[in-house]
């Protein structure tokens, strides 16, 4: 993909992870991120459809990204950095270095759900486990469509299933997973990582709409992680 296309679909993605409204090409053209006329925006928005980059709603001019356009953006365009001050000072007082404990990682656990507006999931072993952040997920767009809903509950009853199996298998890297990759729901995403303290070895991570702000989740699971490992 050349470079033009390339910030043209980064471009999209973010417009449509912030407002969750298909985007035009007049509205990529008034952003003023490119000097080009709207007939090369239009066909260069053309040709990211026909590789399946994005698409466009039948009820919407405007083009969404698709999962290969998603895992693109993620592939390409996410940075190792760190989250805001203030969320990490919010993080910071769940977290506490010397004050490790299941009960102070379940508070830090529901200040990251407030944060990035997901559900967060918590492991301590393959058969212990805690997640909250479910009703943030449901004020999510996407979740009005009611097959979206069913999977998603469905995927919360099946929970220790999941976190059973993918347990022994999360590595220490940060773990961003799409669509079909996603081993909670294939219309959904999920930011992992694990984590290793001196006491004990688990895994956090949230769950979201693919429509999720994959650099913000990615920025604070990194951080959470950081600090959980602190912990004595």
């Amino acid at each position: 993909m050349n470079e033009r296309r390339q910030e043209l679909l980064k471009n999209i993605t973010v417009q449509y992870i912030k407002t969750a409204q298909p985007v035009s090409s007049k509205a990529i053209t008034e952003s003023g991120d490119f000097d080009l006329s709207s007939a090369t925006i239009r066909n260069e928005m053309a040709e990211l459809e026909a590789s399946g980059y994005i698409y466009h709603p039948h009820t919407s001019a405007g083009r969404m990204p698709t999962e290969k356009g998603y895992q693109y953006f993620v592939d390409n365009f996410l940075k190792p950095q760190p989250p805001s001050k203030r969320q990490q000072e919010i993080l910071a007082k769940y977290f506490e270095p010397n004050d490790f404990n299941n009960y102070a990682i379940k508070s830090g656990a529901k200040a990251l759900a407030e944060i990035s507006n997901q559900a967060v999931f918590v492991a301590f072993a393959d058969n212990d486990f805690f997640y909250t952040g479910i009703s943030n997920l449901f004020s999510q767009p996407e979740f009005a469509h009611q097959q979206l809903m069913y999977d998603l509950t469905r995927t919360i009853d099946h929970l220790d299933k999941v976190i059973g199996k993918i347990f022994s298998t999360i590595s220490e890297n940060v773990v961003v997973s799409i669509g079909a990759k996603n081993p909670f729901a294939r219309d959904c995403s999920s930011v992992i990582a694990k984590y290793r303290t001196d006491k004990i070895e688990g895994m956090i991570g949230i769950i979201g709409p693919m429509r999720m702000d994959y650099q913000n989740n990615f920025s604070l699971i990194s951080f959470s992680q950081q600090l959980i490992n602190n912990l004595k």
